[in-house]
């Protein structure tokens, strides 16, 4: 087990963060494979897991984020488990969206964890599955949906 390579899985998760905090959908896309399972369904029960192609993933993103006026995902504790070629993460998230930066109200958190696999392509660790498990909420979630519609 190479400690290059557990802090290279690291910085994967790590860069996933500040792609999204700072709209850098070229940085945020270059993370994945072409092919990524997507298990949000602890965040939203009536979302099942899915698989599809990172680019209709990343497509899907930017309209709710850009829609958010601040967002900042904190990650931290990660531990690493390697075999080979392959690679599973399991880090602390908590995670902070600001519709309006005037309104107190308007701000949704949460905490938990990712457990996410990555799979080295071409020498670059890449995300083949994330899996957000949230453990718990604070503020307003609406802001999330109104964030999506555009609406101000």
């Amino acid at each position: 087990m190479s400690a290059e390579d557990k802090l290279a899985v690291a910085e994967c998760v790590y860069r996933y963060a500040t792609g999204v905090d700072t709209r850098d959908w070229t940085l945020y896309r270059s993370l994945f494979a072409d092919e990524v399972e997507f298990d949000f369904s602890s965040y939203d029960p009536g979302r099942p897991p899915v698989t599809m192609a990172a680019d209709d993933w990343v497509a899907g993103l930017k309209p709710l984020f850009g829609g958010l006026a601040a967002t900042q995902h904190m990650m931290s504790n990660p531990l690493v488990e390697l075999e080979g070629d392959s690679a599973q993460i399991t880090m602390y998230v908590r995670a902070h969206h600001v519709f309006d930066p005037e309104d107190p109200e308007s701000y949704y958190t949460i905490g938990g964890y990712y457990r996410n696999r990555l799979v080295r392509e071409r020498g670059n660790w890449k995300l083949v599955r994330v899996n957000l498990n949230v453990t718990w909420r604070l503020g307003h979630p609406e802001i999330m949906e109104a964030a999506r519609a555009g609406r101000i």
